[in-house]
């Protein structure tokens, strides 16, 4: 291999003096990986990581070094960035945040001899430049004003036995009035005296830096960073002090700029609220939560000392045109918001009198304990179609809306022509749609004419997307404001049955289902009936639908939730005529294969991979019912052994099959029983074959509960029960590793928010480590513990890199948990409240503070609790049954999300005990509470004593 430790950039047949330029860095890396530099420049690769500096390792104490060194001219500038990279310099991993700027000073004549020491960014480390802390939660550090251009040296290497060394670092989070000083052991670095130290000067983006002239002889020098506010308090950087040596010393005249990352200092901590948008009740609405009572939900954290408001997807869901349409997953368009949240009387500041009375009646008839999704809707658009015919040459011809249709366009137009087509074809099933079902951009585009009949329609539907966007972009703003981050969610999938679908057909596998296999949400597993990905296709233009999807949810929102983020490492997926969860495998995933299992013993795949179904297996299931199952679903293939019918064996088949029979009354038993239990039947197997390839096999999840598993010989168990570990929980933990971290940057680099995973279910091991390398933030509920030794998870242990809840939207509330389960309840009050007495069975305030106070005192970065959880701190707001204030039932894929909180947000915002108790709740534990005015203070800064000194 070409040695490329030293390169020049230089181009130029000029004798001109050049600067020598050397990278260092510490990194461990495992076998076969190297570290490499990229810039933007030549000579760095020009952007091309194939072309950048390869750097050299070498043992240094404890440390792996890489480093390198170039030529270059003085006043050259360039971004660059690290890699690490296999043996054909294929990139494995890669830094986050912002690209590193490279900066040589005019000032420098040439012979000089410049040393970057730089730290490697990972994905923690960039978090403070997220959306959510950059322009929200420390929109105040970065307007300090810049104080000197970034890379310029003070200080001038004229002496033989000095060095300039250049001191940068970052600092996100600054008060108003404060500055950064570096204190150490050398003169120059005041021996640890703030009064004679250097104080260091902004540059930008969150980058402070200053250069003194140090004696060679004072090295090794020891050194900490300190912020010191304008009355003189001092607050030191935590953990150790930092040290830097002389590996080498030449004649040269030697420049060092320390790269020292971020700022040491106790992690920030805050808290947040978590609720539907439909679940929302103020006066203003109608039926339902709109995005404008947003502002009233932030009024409301602030008060409560919340930094967070997190909200379920808004995504318009209107598939099916009635309740089903509800559940707030299952996508029409990942890029369309809901006509749900519209609020119909801020369409126009001159609505007619009867539209007026309208919208108030319709405020009296739809103000239901819960939503009423169809009346609501129906009533919403109805109501905004008479606004829109008398305002939409105005509307449509305004500079805003014209400047929202042009940004837009690209999703508008296809998600218009879809709304009109499912109207007119009566389903959203675009296979139904004839001539249309295929779309073209010239199809598109003869739909949505001007010279249409029905262009009067698209236009509507045009209207509705942009006043959802005005609506929620005020509430956003007013969010951002405040100091209040909003916190959307991202579904793991979209309805089959979708504009996505419809117009990106090959980026989805349709012949496919997605779900979750058996876990704490459902035994049997889950069948979300969207189709799953077709990773291969989406990666060739580098992921652009979901860049996109990012980007557009990033116009509202400053963090998000990556629903099931398990998905990005492997998808459960189903054959699309499975509507239960529990016969899936994943994707992808190394399968076993025909030799493999053949080296093994195992040769009788059709009885393997087919249900098993035995006579006594029928009598014990439906006893004396069995004979009217076999005659109808079963042929016997031999004495006392039995198939399943060509016409019903799916699920789907089956499904179809026992409604005929109940429709013509020759169904004498419960039709949801029959159905799970012939189920059962079909799900007997012990392989699955794949459907592509029939020499492969996956085994079926619960391997051994089955009766197929129970009746093999034991040589055969053994064999299975140790695939079936393989399978799971070994053999795929590269490939998985690998898949996260080729899809995952993708989606982080395409927008600034703040990206949370909900990392629930069964958990691979390589998830976590994948999770914090790329800095996203996990998941984490204390009844579903990730340690599997322990009933309850204990918050006190809790990494930083979390947010931690007592529940969740996909649970039981907090009071309903405590009360649904007595054994649960009291084994609780023992071990994790540590009282052995008889607990009270209803969550009383008392239990619900201590719950709460586990919380908030936990190291997580985000304490984030569901409105339901935190009003259960009072008496009066928990009248209602706690089993209504649940959100969703796993269990039930027609569930109907409709629960509304039974009181207004008007009325909670008078409620200053309940704000109050929740703040100092916040503010006790150490957790930072917003200050409610537009953002322009310092909060959860760390100051020690002015006393204080780190220890020479």
């Amino acid at each position: 291999m070409m040695n490329l430790g030293s390169l020049s950039l230089s181009t130029s047949k000029s004798s001109k003096p050049m600067v020598s330029l050397s990278f260092w860095i510490p990194y461990f890396t495992h076998w076969g990986e190297s570290l490499l530099v990229c810039g933007s420049a030549p000579g760095l690769g020009s952007g091309n990581v194939k072309k950048g500096l390869l750097l050299k390792p070498s043992q240094q104490d404890d440390q792996l070094i890489w480093s390198g060194s170039v030529s270059l001219p003085p006043g050259f500038s360039c971004d660059y960035c690290y890699y690490v990279v296999d043996d054909s310099k294929n990139v494995l991993r890669s830094e986050f945040g912002m690209k590193r700027k490279l900066v040589v000073p005019e000032t420098l004549t040439g012979g000089e001899s410049v040393h970057l020491h730089d730290l490697w960014q990972s994905g923690d480390q960039a978090l403070p430049f997220r959306s959510a802390f950059k322009d929200v939660i420390f929109h105040h550090s970065f307007d300090v004003k810049v104080e000197k251009p970034l890379g310029v040296f003070m200080n001038k290497s004229d002496q033989d036995d000095s060095v300039v060394v250049q001191f940068k670092i970052c600092c996100p989070d600054i008060g108003e009035g404060t500055s950064v000083y570096v204190l150490g052991t050398p003169e120059k670095l005041g021996k640890w005296k703030v009064e004679n130290g250097l104080r260091l000067n902004y540059v930008d983006d969150s980058i402070w830096e200053a250069d003194c002239l140090i004696p060679k002889a004072d090295f090794p020098i020891k050194y900490r960073y300190c912020k010191v506010q304008k009355e003189g308090s001092i607050g030191f950087e935590s953990g150790g002090n930092r040290e830097l040596s002389l590996h080498s010393i030449g004649s040269k005249q030697e420049y060092i700029v320390m790269s020292d990352g971020l700022f040491r200092a106790m992690p920030w901590r805050g808290a947040g609220v978590a609720v539907p948008m439909f679940s929302v009740r103020s006066e203003d609405d109608v039926g339902v939560g709109e995005f404008l009572d947003l502002k009233l939900l932030v009024d409301w954290a602030v008060d409560s000392g919340l930094h967070l408001v997190q909200l379920l997807p808004v995504n318009d869901t209107s598939v099916h045109k009635m309740w089903w349409d509800s559940y707030p997953y299952s996508s029409l368009s990942v890029f369309a918001l809901h006509p749900l949240y519209l609020r119909v009387q801020a369409l126009s500041e001159r609505l007619p009198e009867d539209i007026k009375e309208e919208i108030q009646k319709a405020k009296k008839q739809l103000d239901k304990k819960d939503v009423d999704y169809e009346a609501t809707m129906e009533t919403k658009l109805s109501i905004a179609k008479k606004i829109f015919d008398l305002e939409k040459d105005q509307t449509l011809n305004s500079s805003s809306f014209q400047k929202f249709f042009s940004e837009n366009e690209g999703w508008l137009k296809p998600y218009a022509a879809f709304c009109f087509l499912r109207d007119f074809f009566e389903t959203s099933d675009h296979s139904q749609w004839g001539t249309f079902s295929d779309y073209t951009d010239d199809k598109l585009e003869k739909l949505i004419s001007k010279d249409s009949l029905h262009y009067n329609t698209i236009c509507f539907h045009y209207y509705i997307q942009y006043h959802l966007n005005v609506q929620l972009s005020a509430a956003a703003e007013y969010a951002r404001k405040k100091g209040v981050v909003l916190k959307g969610d991202l579904p793991i999938g979209v309805d089959r049955n979708s504009v996505d679908t419809w117009v990106y057909r090959n980026l989805f596998r349709m012949n496919t289902s997605t779900g979750a296999p058996p876990d704490y949400f459902d035994k049997n597993g889950q069948n979300w009936g969207f189709p799953t990905y077709n990773w291969e296709e989406m990666s060739k233009d580098n992921y652009a639908w979901w860049r996109a999807r990012l980007t557009q949810m990033g116009k509202y929102f400053t963090a998000y939730r990556i629903d099931h983020i398990l998905g990005f490492f492997r998808i459960w997926e189903l054959p699309a005529h499975a509507m239960t969860g529990l016969v899936g495998k994943f994707r992808p995933s190394i399968p076993l294969s025909q030799e493999e299992l053949e080296k093994e013993g195992i040769w009788d795949f059709d009885r393997l991979s087919k249900p098993y179904i035995q006579k006594k297996f029928l009598e014990e299931k439906f006893g004396d019912f069995w004979p009217f199952i076999a005659s109808n679903f079963l042929n016997e293939t031999q004495k006392d052994m039995y198939e399943f019918k060509e016409d019903c064996n799916t699920e789907k088949k089956i499904a179809a099959k026992l409604k005929s029979l109940a429709e013509k009354s020759l169904l004498l038993e419960n039709e949801d029983k029959v159905r799970r239990d012939v189920f059962d039947i079909l799900r007997n197997v012990v392989l699955i074959k794949d459907p592509e390839d029939a020499r492969k096999f996956y085994p079926r999840f619960n391997i051994e509960d089955t009766s197929s598993f129970q009746d093999l010989d034991d040589h055969s168990k053994n064999v299975l029960k140790r695939l079936y570990y393989d399978y799971y929980f070994q053999r795929q933990e590269d490939l998985w590793r690998k898949n996260a971290l080729k899809t995952l940057p993708a989606l982080l680099n395409s927008s600034n928010m703040l990206a949370c995973g909900e990392d629930l279910g069964l958990i691979p091991s390589c998830v976590h480590p994948v999770m914090q390398e790329l800095g996203l933030v996990g998941l984490r509920i204390q009844r579903m513990p990730s340690e599997s030794d322990v009933k309850f998870g204990i918050p006190a242990n809790y990494d930083y890199m979390t947010v931690c809840a007592p529940s969740c939207h996909d649970c039981s509330t907090l009071r309903a948990w405590w009360e649904e389960d007595e054994e649960r309840r009291q084994q609780y009050f023992k071990e994790v409240i540590g009282v052995d007495e008889i607990p009270p069975s209803q969550c009383v305030p008392e239990i619900t503070h201590f719950i709460l106070r586990q919380h908030v005192e936990a190291p997580s970065m985000w304490a984030i609790f569901p409105l339901q959880d935190m009003m259960a701190l009072k008496e009066e707001y928990t009248t209602r049954p706690a089993t209504e204030e649940t959100i969703n039932d796993p269990t039930n894929p027609k569930h109907y999300w409709r629960y509304r909180v039974h009181v207004t947000l008007d009325s909670l915002l008078k409620d200053t005990d309940l704000k109050s108790t929740i703040k100092n709740l916040v503010s006790s534990s150490g957790r930072s509470v917003p200050t409610g005015e537009d953002i322009n203070k310092s909060q959860g800064e760390v100051i020690a004593n002015g006393s204080t000194k780190p220890n020479p």
